[in-house]
């Protein structure tokens, strides 16, 4: 297929700015693909397409505040992005601008911080981090959170972006953007929808810039995914496999959750634990352990997009696509959702 079967055309006043005042008031469009229907309501009353027994798996992951601004020994300005940790204050990172790094470069970041470039290359550098006191800490006070730059506000992010660019169920640090559909689920909500006899589940994959690397060939089926690292527990698995074969829902709440999971279901013998995914999910592709997605708005001719599609079928999506836009739903990270159920 071509990568222009999955472009659309999208408004820039529907790209959502800011958050919704509370996480579940984003509105929720349900597509039931079977019926080819689209029902229109809000996140918050989600709880009434589960049943008893029914499973929902969210991402663990946590944003780190991974974006760092600083100069050069020179004197000019520099920003990057953390991507992955490769080992004790050693990190794979993106810099811009980046033409001119070089191995053997200083960044100074603040008073207490700077690094080393130990390797310089067109996909990406690795800076050593030197610093006075603990460098997460130090992460903490001096790093942003990296939104993505489709958000273009005046000034950096601020305090509510700390907190609502982070799932109230993030517990591991890693991740460079947030699995934006676990956004609008609030404390309260997730009680109720486990009052209802719902099991959560938890599962971990770190979402790094790949997750959003445009396609650049018009084949879909060239792209390459990048990788990044993902722990699935072998029981949660044993248990999404037989509540499916109980036929009880499965719904996943993000691409990056299926992706680890499926990734997990595709390895042989696969137990439990750690493992470094690069799972690339288009349309053809055959879905072994979801049966419900929920998921926002993507970006034209995105991953997450194709996955979207892969779930449900392209037209299908890009008719509700199409309707969203028709009646103002707000795209992209702080944007609405959608529950889609096969």
């Amino acid at each position: 297929m071509n990568i222009e079967d999955f472009n659309y055309d999208l408004p820039e006043e529907l790209i959502a700015q800011v958050p919704a005042e509370k996480r579940e008031d984003a509105r929720l469009m349900v597509v039931f693909c079977k019926e080819e229907k689209l029902v229109h309501c809000y996140f918050r009353d989600l709880p009434d397409f589960f049943k008893r027994g029914d499973v929902l798996i969210f991402n663990d992951t946590k944003v780190i505040p991974a974006r760092l601004k600083g100069v050069k020994s020179t004197g000019g300005k520099v920003e990057i992005l953390l991507v992955r940790q490769i080992k004790e204050n050693l990190w794979k990172v993106l810099i811009k601008p980046g033409k001119r790094i070089k191995a053997g470069d200083v960044l100074q970041f603040g008073n207490r911080l700077k690094g080393v470039i130990k390797e310089a290359v067109p996909a990406g550098c690795s800076i050593e981090f030197i610093c006075s006191g603990d460098f997460k800490k130090i992460l903490e006070e001096i790093g942003e959170v990296p939104l993505p730059p489709y958000i273009k506000r005046q000034g950096p992010p601020g305090i509510n972006d700390r907190i609502r660019y982070q799932t109230v169920y993030a517990r591991k640090d890693g991740a460079v953007a947030a699995p934006t559909a676990g956004l609008h689920f609030s404390e309260e909500l997730m009680r109720e929808i486990a009052g209802k006899g719902v099991e959560l589940f938890t599962i971990t994959l770190h979402i790094g810039p790949g997750s959003f690397r445009p396609i650049r060939t018009s084949d879909i089926s060239l792209h390459k995914m990048d990788m990044e690292y993902a722990e699935v527990p072998g029981d949660i698995l044993n248990k999404i496999m037989a509540a499916r074969r109980s036929y009880k829902k499965v719904i996943a709440v993000g691409t990056s959750t299926v992706r680890a999971l499926e990734s997990a279901a595709g390895i042989p013998g696969f137990k439990e634990g750690g493992f470094w995914a690069d799972l690339y999910i288009y349309p053809g592709y055959k879905f072994k352990t979801i049966d419900g997605l929920i998921t926002n708005f993507h970006l034209p001719k995105s991953t997450p997009l194709l996955l979207t599609c892969a779930f449900a079928g392209r037209e299908l999506i890009l008719k509700a696509y199409a309707q969203a836009i028709e009646k103002g739903y707000r795209f992209l990270s702080y944007g609405d959702a959608m529950l889609i159920l096969s």
